[in-house]
């Protein structure tokens, strides 16, 4: 059996990635993360290497030790450790951001890239083995938008893109044309909860990849906590990126989607 290595993050992407490759007939070789990764995680992988982000550079050498030379990076890593003054007390931490020209996500990935490559290691799509989770263009959910809501969604994806070629975030929140709320290090969750205390109802969440994604890390996610959050702030539509965006647990998403009226579509 082929071997393929994961360093997974937090929530349920590469829990579902590990899934998946275990399906297709792959031994998982995962890093954990601690205090990120779930302890699920050894559901799926043949073997499991708990790691403190600050001994990054032992990853290489672990994947190599277990014969690997196949990788792919799943689940975020809360972006809170940017601020972290006990993890920058350690000297890899200091070298690998003092090297970078910024701490934007495709900056950081890119750097973390680089050393695997450097050491022998490819870095694979992070939606291997995921198709079927990427919804194809049109309605999610039964209720689909209306056109007002549909103007909105077009002037949504329009500054959602702008957004992603400056790397900022990937999600706005539109309401009658005007921008509510843009994502940025707070996450997708924050940024609903914002947008819905300000609009008290109705708002539009758009959700895309960036103009130039790199699939292989820091791709659009969304799952039943966002359902479980846009229903929370009375939001009326969420748009996602066709082909481009995770939706995990998209059954049952959509079934209280439906059931609080709220719709979900495919741009």
């Amino acid at each position: 059996m082929e071997k393929i290595g994961l360093i997974a993050g937090n929530r349920k992407f590469p829990l579902l990635f590990a899934q998946k490759a275990k399906e297709k007939g792959y031994q998982v070789v995962a890093i954990a993360i601690k205090n990120e990764t779930s302890f699920r995680i050894k559901n799926y992988a043949q073997s499991v290497h708990w790691l403190k982000l600050e001994e990054f550079k032992k990853i290489p050498v672990i994947f190599q030790q277990e014969g690997v030379n196949k990788v792919a990076m799943a689940g975020q890593i809360n972006p809170r450790h940017l601020f972290n003054k006990k993890l920058f007390a350690n000297e890899d931490i200091r070298v690998l951001l003092g090297e970078v020209r910024d701490r934007r996500a495709d900056t950081i990935f890119g750097a973390v890239a680089q050393i695997l490559r450097e050491q022998g290691l490819e870095l694979l799509d992070s939606t291997l083995f995921l198709e079927d989770f990427l919804p194809k263009k049109g309605p999610i959910t039964h209720l689909e938008p209306d056109f007002e809501q549909w103007q909105d969604i077009y002037f949504g994806v329009d500054i959602a893109k702008e957004m992603g070629y400056l790397d900022i975030g990937q999600t706005v929140a539109v309401k009658n044309k005007a921008i509510v709320a843009v994502e940025a290090l707070e996450g997708t969750d924050s940024l609903i909860r914002r947008a819905g205390r300000m609009t008290k109802c109705g708002v539009i969440i758009v959700k895309v990849s960036k103009p130039k994604q790199d699939m292989r890390f820091d791709i659009p996610v969304v799952g039943l906590r966002t359902i479980r959050n846009l229903v929370a702030a009375r939001a009326s539509c969420l748009a996602i990126e066709a082909e481009k965006t995770l939706f995990i647990d998209k059954e049952e998403s959509v079934r209280l989607a439906d059931s609080k009226r709220l719709a979900i579509v495919a741009v």
